[in-house]
């Protein structure tokens, strides 16, 4: 006698259909039938993580890396509240995220159940589809329209909330037929006018953004800027979408922008928005493109052309299928530009540069991330956390080609750890460095014993200098001496990361930098404490 797969199983070969080979998450009560279909499909590689926000950036990290959905699985209540952070972080950073949450029983929805929570109202602003089976036959379509809603048009986080019966339930309705939502292409109209500004620009530039995140992005995006020789600018935290030391890369739209650098670009003739939704870091807090600049503007989905900026030409098309159409054109350009070329380059340079200072409390953490500009490999991956210890990756490091950034676009803090164990997870034969702060290593870090766990190599740089430094900084340009709430008082790093069997390595004074170049060419992983000088990224330091 046969029986009918339960809507469990169902939903776990869907995903393992669609390419989908690993999921991320803290194990509960609600989803236990979930959790023995995914027993029983082994080529799902199943992480099990000891918060759901950690389990939550890995999945965005691993998606990132992939450019396929990511899976989360928590529980209801708790589990879901926990999980938040990576859904917001996935919707700020365009990256496609499928949370799955065991639900109260079907019976009990709406009634303030034990652990309860209606996910539509809860995650309706920052996810783009929420959806809840109430029977086991909805399954299969709700999780196929899950996969459609995190892929299409500009990438984000959806929710299914699935009640525990219902997923303990027989499904005899076949899986449905997942078609890859299409990417839309520029009208040939559209594309000839786009290219006819282009021709005719001698200050144009181009800002690329997450569309270029895709499979095969990064080579069409230098393609097209080389062909058409356009300068280049990244969008927030997205260094690693150009090669910084091509003639041609003009830096990033980020937290304080040199003067200078703003100057130069408010003279542009033609901003070629491509890719990005133009949020208010990007456009400098809604400043640029300023009044009376050309702007064309490029995305995937409507929504989010006109919102901030009128463009005098907006397309809603793919990033990649734009430049692929632009391919057949004739590109061409004024004399003039290759002056503009160079002066935007040479003010990027220009930021690039350190001067060596010795501080009395410690190290200044851009030498660090110099060095790691200096000894990372062509193909190295670099996980970021938020906080001030990673301004100089975004500033003074010149990413090169094959290398790859995860920095949360969210700014949220507990990020790296989790991402730079996903990355090694998913490339175990690259190197991969993760960068932290003291506080930040202690909102999640706990993945690190999965990284013992499973043999992933890590090797990440703690910042320790005893303070919310980004907090610090503020505070002290409004309330000068008046330190209230930014100060920690710190664990022993050294004794915390051994506890998770880690080689430990301090790194006190400049002296030491050496033996952690070292540590970081070679094979395996390491936790370096490194005591960060606060003095450095205060106020008073910069002046």
């Amino acid at each position: 006698m046969s029986h009918a797969p339960t809507a469990a199983a169902r939903l776990v070969s869907i995903l393992a259909a669609h390419g989908i080979d690993r999921a991320f998450c803290v194990p509960g009560e609600s989803y236990l039938p979930l959790l023995d279909a995914l027993h029983a499909h082994p080529s799902i590689d199943l992480v099990t993580c000891r918060q759901e926000g950690g389990a939550g950036f890995m999945a965005v990290a691993d998606a990132k890396l992939t450019g396929r959905p990511a899976v989360v699985l928590v529980s209801r209540g708790p589990g879901a509240c926990n999980a938040a952070i990576a859904l917001h972080t996935a919707e700020q950073d365009a990256v496609p995220l499928v949370l799955l949450v065991g639900q109260v029983p079907r019976r009990s929805l709406r009634r303030n159940a034990f652990q309860e929570v209606d996910y539509g109202r809860m995650f309706g602003d920052i996810a783009k589809w929420v959806g809840e089976a109430t029977e086991a036959e909805q399954v299969p379509e709700l999780m196929a329209r899950a996969l459609a809603a995190a892929t299409g048009g500009v990438p984000g986080p959806v929710v299914l909330s699935l009640p525990e019966d219902v997923l303990d339930a027989p499904c005899d309705i076949p899986s449905p037929a997942f078609t890859v939502p299409r990417p839309a292409a520029p009208t040939p109209e559209d594309a000839a006018r786009l290219a006819a500004r282009l021709r005719k620009a001698e200050r144009p530039i181009l800002l690329a953004g997450h569309g270029f995140e895709a499979p095969g992005g990064r080579a069409a995006l230098l393609a097209f800027a080389e062909a058409w020789r356009l300068p280049v600018a990244v969008s927030f935290r997205r260094q690693d979408l150009f090669p910084n030391d091509h003639p041609l890369y003009a830096g990033d739209m980020g937290l304080r922008n040199p003067d200078a650098q703003r100057a130069a670009f408010a003279e542009s003739d033609l901003v070629l928005a491509l890719g990005t939704r133009l949020t208010d870091i990007t456009t400098q807090g809604y400043t640029w493109p300023a009044p009376g600049q050309a702007l064309a503007h490029v995305c995937a989905d409507p929504r989010f052309l006109g919102w901030q900026f009128p463009a005098d030409l907006p397309i809603a098309a793919d990033a990649l299928a734009t430049v692929a159409v632009l391919a057949s054109e004739e590109a061409g350009a004024p004399a003039g530009r290759e002056g503009w070329i160079t002066r935007l380059r040479g003010l990027q340079e220009a930021e690039t540069r350190v001067a060596p200072r010795d501080w009395p409390d410690g190290i200044p953490f851009t030498e660090v991330a110099k060095l790691v500009e200096a000894v990372a490999p062509p193909d190295a991956i670099v996980a970021l956390d938020a906080g001030t210890f990673g301004a100089p990756f975004y500033r003074k490091v010149a990413w090169r080609t094959g290398q790859r950034l995860l920095a949360p676009i969210s700014g949220a803090m507990g990020f790296g750890v989790p991402a730079a164990v996903a990355a090694a997870l998913r490339c175990p034969g690259r190197t991969v460095i993760g960068a932290v702060g003291d506080g930040g290593a202690l909102m999640t870090g706990g993945e690190l014993a999965v990284a013992v766990a499973r043999g992933a190599a890590v090797k990440l740089l703690l910042s320790d200098n005893g303070s919310y430094a980004s907090i610090r900084i503020h505070q002290e340009r409004e309330y000068p001496g008046r330190v209230s709430g930014t100060s920690l008082e710190n664990p022993d790093f050294a004794a915390w990361a051994a506890a998770f069997r880690m080689p430990v390595l301090r790194v006190e004074t400049r002296a030491d930098l050496p033996a952690l170049g070292e540590a970081l060419r070679g094979p395996g992983s390491v936790v370096a404490v490194i005591r960060t000088s606060l003095q450095a990224v205060l106020p008073a330091g910069q002046g």
